[in-house]
């Protein structure tokens, strides 16, 4: 269901919250869902439950999944496939913009940018 790159710079538990918001974006789990147990993910993927965890928390703390003690963990209609998407491509924009100002760009012509797509 999930899938790592253990050679990516972004940490593990990004890469997990990040996949959980994929999927709800493509529409492979929907709200309500049941989202697979810690223990299943870490083991499945060969990492410590402990990140595992800190993803779902993450996802927990922004609202996208809630979880009951004894029944795991679900998917919360905030992260329908729209604002899934949403997240997505604002997630890119934002890395591409760091990206650019790593490599010299100014502010004001990356505001530029912006102003003349509004």
């Amino acid at each position: 269901m999930f899938q790592i790159d253990f050679a990516a710079r972004e940490p593990i538990y990004e890469q997990l919250y990040n996949g959980v918001i994929k999927l709800a974006a493509a529409g492979v789990i929907q709200p309500g869902d049941k989202l697979p147990p810690v223990r299943s993910i870490a083991a499945d993927l060969g990492i410590n439950p402990n990140t595992a965890a800190k993803a779902y928390r993450e996802l927990e703390n922004e609202g996208y999944i809630y979880s009951s003690v004894g029944r795991g963990s679900f998917l919360t209609d905030k992260l329908s496939a729209e604002s899934a998407q949403k997240l997505m491509t604002l997630e890119a924009f934002r890395k591409a913009a760091k990206d650019a100002f790593s490599n010299g760009a100014q502010k004001e012509e990356l505001l530029g940018i912006i102003e003349k797509l509004y």
